[in-house]
């Protein structure tokens, strides 16, 4: 059965597969020209910040940063749980087990540790006034396929072809600002 929905210059097919394709595109040249989004110390000060808050477990400490940063920066469990063993070597938080799950917790000297932190928070970069250390650019962008990608799973037909249109049109007026002097 041939797909009836425009394509708007995406790609063949799924109107929204080659937008995805585009989208991945656009992340990976951002990726490469920014490198790793941020370091491991950054790691360690978001999770003191967060813990310093409250107690929780590693997959809440994931999820947070994730939100906190506008879902521009998910650090991965190999940086998080690494940083939390870290932390509990240096006796600066301590873990309780309860229903399967490590929370871990601030000790005295961690809170202290986090107190002498940065006035600064660990999930914004000082000199980008809100962005979490990439531009605003692909920031949007990424927002914006998440939205599509809503807009595909959840729309109706005429959802799904007036989301191509807008689409189509934000890409011919972005290429209009390149075009300009």
């Amino acid at each position: 059965m041939a797909n009836s929905f425009p394509t708007g210059g995406f790609g063949t097919g799924n109107p929204l597969e080659g937008i995805w394709q585009k989208m991945e595109e656009f992340r990976s040249t951002f990726e490469k020209r920014a490198g790793s989004r941020v370091g491991r110390g950054d790691v360690r000060a978001a999770v003191l910040a967060l813990l310093a808050e409250q107690p929780m477990h590693g997959y809440q400490i994931i999820r947070e940063i994730e939100e906190r940063s506008g879902g521009s920066w998910k650090p991965s469990a190999g940086s998080v749980y690494p940083t939390l063993q870290l932390l509990a070597d240096e006796n600066l938080i301590t873990s309780e087990e309860s229903n399967g799950r490590k929370t871990y917790s601030l000790t005295e000297s961690g809170r202290a540790e986090a107190a002498s932190a940065s006035d600064s928070s660990p999930f914004t970069s000082p000199d980008s006034s809100g962005d979490t250390g990439f531009s605003a650019l692909p920031k949007a962008g990424m927002q914006l396929a998440r939205v599509a990608a809503q807009v595909n799973s959840e729309g109706s037909p005429e959802q799904i072809r007036a989301a191509v249109q807008a689409l189509d049109d934000a890409r011919r007026r972005l290429h209009s600002i390149l075009a300009q002097d």
